[in-house]
């Protein structure tokens, strides 16, 4: 019960930004969708993708909402390649102020409502991106506009299925939808352009700071 009055404060004080469809969604089960606060340090090597769950994981229990199942939105290629989209349950996914992010799958990878002032951290925070002091709007996918991984031809677009911190590359989106031209590629929040390295380093230089979409798949 004092969650719940917690969460219905919270939208109050926010101006009332949560629909009632979606305060009956925080009230009886939290968050589903949040940015990384945080990098655990080694740019993009997360130790595979069971690494960066854990990291996305571990920031919702600290957040007090980690009784859900919590996933990364990472693709991986190779053999046996893994889609982000496949990953992070069917939907609806609301961010910590009970916004609705995307109804459905299909929604995320078409009309969401992803923006900087939505896709907030587990704290409820806006992440920087262009424009501010430090921008860190690259949010890392390795993965294509439908957020399938990507398959043939031999670049790196995964540093090396998040297990390398020097060279690579890994395709990120803008959590902000900002890009140096005004074209979709460019504002993607999901599928922009490739990183300069998988170091810290390299990620920052490029436009980031390791960050990942999280969703809950439950």
């Amino acid at each position: 019960m004092q969650r719940s009055l917690a969460v219905l404060a919270l939208a109050v004080a926010t101006g009332g930004l949560a629909s009632c469809s979606s305060m009956n969604e925080m009230m009886g089960r939290g968050p589903s969708f949040f940015v990384t606060s945080a990098n655990p340090g080694r740019g993009a090597d997360f130790g595979g993708l069971a690494g960066a769950d854990a990291h996305c994981q571990n920031l919702a229990s600290s957040a007090g909402y980690g009784s859900r199942t919590w996933r990364a939105y990472l693709s991986t290629t190779g053999a046996n390649p893994v889609n982000a989209r496949d990953r992070i349950g069917k939907g609806p996914w609301y961010n910590v102020k009970g916004v609705q992010i995307a109804g459905s799958v299909d929604e995320l990878h078409g009309t969401n409502q992803l923006a900087k002032e939505t896709a907030l951290t587990e704290r409820g925070e806006m992440v920087m991106g262009r424009g501010d002091a430090v921008n860190l709007h690259d949010v890392l996918t390795g993965s294509t506009p439908e957020g399938r991984a990507t398959v043939g031809g031999s670049a790196d677009t995964t540093c090396g299925n998040w297990t390398r911190s020097g060279d690579g590359s890994a395709i990120v989106g803008h959590h902000d939808r900002q890009g140096l031209r005004d074209d979709a590629p460019s504002r993607s929040w999901n599928s922009s352009h490739g990183t300069r390295g998988c170091g810290m380093d390299a990620l920052k230089s490029t436009g980031g700071g390791g960050l990942l979409y999280c969703f809950a798949a439950n």
